[in-house]
């Protein structure tokens, strides 16, 4: 089995028809159900970009944070690219497939709950994608509710992060439908994509995630380390449409650096490559019905 280092964890990704369909990035129809996404700022055209300042109305906000404003966000195009369905073997995303010059980032665990994050995303107005694992979200869910209601969505990462693929398949169903529940309870609507911890997941991972709720399993092609990404393309550059992996990690796991400067290299990175942030959930179409 392959693995994959990223912000001090070993990710697992899996071999065979599995691997091929991370690699394609695979969105089939099959999946389930979900809940409508939003935008989180009024857009230009299909494809186009804006006139207005990338992601943040105010250049000011950015050079708060010693930032230069991304290019700007385009519309989600009106046919989304994942579509996904009530019923059936959930698919395996690792990247959306788009023309548009974008990429999505996401943000697993909770583990540290920074303030100054919350005022930073407030400002800057970068959508990400959440998602949380109960364990370490328990101490305190009122903190994630702010991000929540700047229009990011909370997601499903289990309920105590095991490498799922060495669970039996009632195990791995109490460690997802158990997030779900809680999840679904603290943020008023139920997750509807699923992140394996540590990448790891097998037949029965997707059986699970399946019966549980959520209706796609999440994967990424760049993880998020101190200042620099690691990437699984031989050309080590992003790609439209690629998922980023970041954590909520502070000062103890990040060597003496913060969430927010963390975030903040992140989006260097991002905006030297010329790609704008884009929500996740803007390009998938939900089961309907």
């Amino acid at each position: 089995m392959k693995q994959h280092r990223g912000s001090g964890r070993l990710y697992r990704s899996v071999t065979g028809a599995v691997a091929v369909a991370l690699m394609v990035g695979g969105c089939g129809a099959d999946g389930g159900t979900g809940h409508a996404a939003r935008t989180s700022r009024p857009a230009a055209p299909d494809g186009a970009g804006s006139t207005a300042p990338a992601v943040s109305d105010s250049v000011a906000a950015w050079r708060k944070w010693g930032l230069r404003p991304l290019p700007a966000t385009p519309r989600p195009p009106a046919d989304k690219p994942v579509r996904l369905s009530a019923t059936g073997t959930v698919p395996v995303l690792t990247h959306v497939p788009t023309a548009q010059k974008v990429v999505f980032i996401t943000v697993d665990d909770g583990q540290e709950k920074d303030p100054r994050f919350i005022q930073m995303l407030r400002a800057l107005k970068v959508p990400i994608t959440m998602f949380l694992m109960n364990d370490a979200i328990k101490s305190d869910y009122t903190y994630f509710k702010p991000l929540q209601a700047l229009g990011n969505h909370i997601q499903n990462h289990t309920l105590h992060h095991p490498v799922m693929s060495t669970l039996s398949l009632a195990r791995q169903k109490e460690e997802v439908c158990g997030d779900q529940k809680i999840l679904t309870r603290e943020y008023g609507t139920a997750p509807l994509l699923f992140r394996p911890p540590y990448g790891a997941y097998d037949t029965d991972t997707r059986i699970a995630v399946g019966e549980c709720g959520p209706r796609a399993i999440v994967w990424w092609r760049e993880s998020m380390q101190i200042r620099g990404m690691q990437y699984q393309s031989a050309d080590r550059k992003l790609h439209p449409g690629d998922i980023i992996l970041a954590h909520f990690r502070g000062p103890s796991e990040l060597k003496g650096t913060t969430m927010t400067h963390m975030f903040a290299n992140l989006l260097r990175r991002i905006r030297e490559q010329g790609f704008a942030v884009a929500r996740l959930e803007d390009y998938i179409q939900p089961p309907t019905g």
